[in-house]
């Protein structure tokens, strides 16, 4: 098991806070379950998505049984998927001693959160508090999570290979009769896209918001420097040095020319009342019910590429406890209590029995037409998804498939391998700030790539994008002769 060779590595000691300030009315409190002083401390939680409009009724029902439970209540907040990375790095560095974030590959910056301290370590928990929901979680998730032998944060065990696909609008595609499993690449679409401009003035060929990211067929060590999807010799280089992304973006701008993308593509933050024929999504066996479920309408989807196990797909939904805190043992007994109680776990994930749905099977339910539209949240984020109930238009072997999805699942050769981004700490903050200036536009469409394309690799260049190139390339060569 990993967690004996992480033990040996892990700190015996809790990690001091560095806040100043406890939540007011919050005390510490035992590590025994429920407060033994009658004591309920609050744990304030940041989480990705929007705010659903039944959050409060949502949360009072949770608090109650999470108060007897454990002694907690949740303050939960809700930052959408464009702002969540920037705004989280906001609240951390400001030294708020908030208790509970998400945090994953994608979003919310794991891998560098937990080198600079932000995250409380928690491998010393494994063997007791969170013992849980270790046990219970794919082991390939706790080795994607772990940095220099330390785990700084609970994986959401889901789905363990990113799978990009293409969400399309079931109606268009059956009015136009379009052959929508055939489709995988972005050229694949062209055709489609032009029938659907041409016959339908109302509806966006091919929808894209402020966090879209075009398929990649890369595996990053840090964005946006990793090796190419099928490289064996593992060359590490920019992605935007590569032709595939440069024809790629060339394509996108072709589209957003041709009246294909949505004029707002670089700004636009997800709207589910714009009529879309397609979209881009990170899927999963089913997805397709959940989308639909999301949007209020049929969509069926493809495959833009094969899935495979990276250590940004085994850490792309997490969990972590602030190492600013004045509450950690209690925020651990959360994280351990969300990933292996299924009474709160589908609480959260779907809302009140009786209100937002009703109970079909012992583990299916039915959604309410109405009332679940206002209690929508995105399942992945809030802990283990294989304790929850699978929706009455999903079969109820569905988590024994995804098992298989998993198991099946194909490893990337990176995997496992995990950059110590110490001697460019401050060439990939500077390469940071870069990308979050360029990503939005330039995967938008909206501006001329010749020009764009050269302007942000001027400024990584002007960053030192080389030396970490270098860097990376050197500690993956010597993590491969050690294997």
């Amino acid at each position: 098991m990993i967690f004996k060779k992480m033990k040996k590595l892990a700190t015996l000691a809790l990690t001091v806070a560095l806040g100043a300030t406890a939540l007011a009315g919050c005390s510490s409190s035992s590590n025994n379950g429920t407060a033994s002083n009658g004591d309920v401390v609050t744990l304030k939680y940041y989480t990705i998505g929007a705010e659903p409009k039944d959050k409060q009724m949502v949360l009072d029902e949770a608090n109650k049984y999470l108060a007897e439970k454990i002694g907690v209540n949740l303050d939960m907040t809700y930052i959408d998927f464009g702002d969540y990375t920037q705004k989280m790095s906001i609240i951390i560095n400001s030294g708020e001693d908030f208790d509970l974030a998400f945090t994953c590959s994608w979003a919310g910056d794991y891998l560098g959160n937990a080198r600079k301290g932000a995250f409380l370590d928690l491998t010393p928990y494994l063997e007791t508090t969170a013992k849980g929901m270790y046990d219970a979680i794919d082991q390939r998730f706790w080795e994607g999570a772990t940095i220099d032998g330390k785990i700084y944060a609970a994986p959401n065990q889901k789905e363990i290979s990113t799978l990009p696909m293409w969400v399309f609008t079931k109606e268009y595609v059956d009015k136009y009769n379009i052959p929508y499993q055939d489709i995988h690449s972005l050229e694949d679409l062209e055709p489609w896209l032009q029938v659907i401009k041409e016959n339908e003035p109302d509806v966006v060929p091919l929808y894209i918001t402020k966090g879209f990211s075009p398929p990649q067929y890369f595996d990053f060590i840090v964005n946006p420097v990793g090796v190419e999807i099928g490289d064996d010799s593992l060359t590490v280089k920019s992605i935007f040095d590569t032709q595939k992304m440069q024809d790629t973006l060339q394509t996108l701008r072709k589209y957003y020319q041709a009246g294909y993308i949505n004029g707002d593509s670089a700004t636009a933050q997800d709207d589910k009342s714009v009529k879309r024929f397609v979209t881009k999504g990170d899927g999963q066996p089913y997805a397709d019910v959940l989308w639909s479920k999301d949007l209020g309408y049929e969509v069926v989807s493809s495959s833009i590429m094969d899935g495979i196990v990276t250590n940004d797909s085994t850490t792309g939904a997490m969990i972590a406890v602030s190492n600013n805190s004045k509450n950690k043992d209690k925020a651990v007994e959360f994280i351990n209590l969300v990933n292996t109680d299924s009474y709160i776990r589908n609480l959260l994930n779907y809302g009140i029995e009786g209100v937002h749905y009703t109970k079909a099977t012992d583990n299916s339910i039915t959604l309410d037409p109405e009332n679940s539209k206002n209690y929508s949240v995105p399942y992945f984020a809030g802990g283990n998804l294989f304790n929850t109930y699978t929706l009455d238009s999903e079969p109820e072997t569905k988590w024994e498939e995804f098992k298989t999805f998993n198991d099946n699942a194909q490893s990337s050769p990176l995997l496992g391998f995990k950059f110590d981004t110490t001697p460019v700490t401050n060439e990939l903050a500077a390469i940071n700030n870069v990308m979050e200036e360029f990503k939005a536009t330039i995967y938008s469409g909206s501006v001329d790539i010749d020009e764009y394309l050269v302007k942000l690799n001027d400024k990584l260049k002007a960053q030192n994008i080389d030396k970490v190139i270098e860097e990376a390339q050197r500690q993956l060569d010597e993590w491969k002769q050690a294997q």
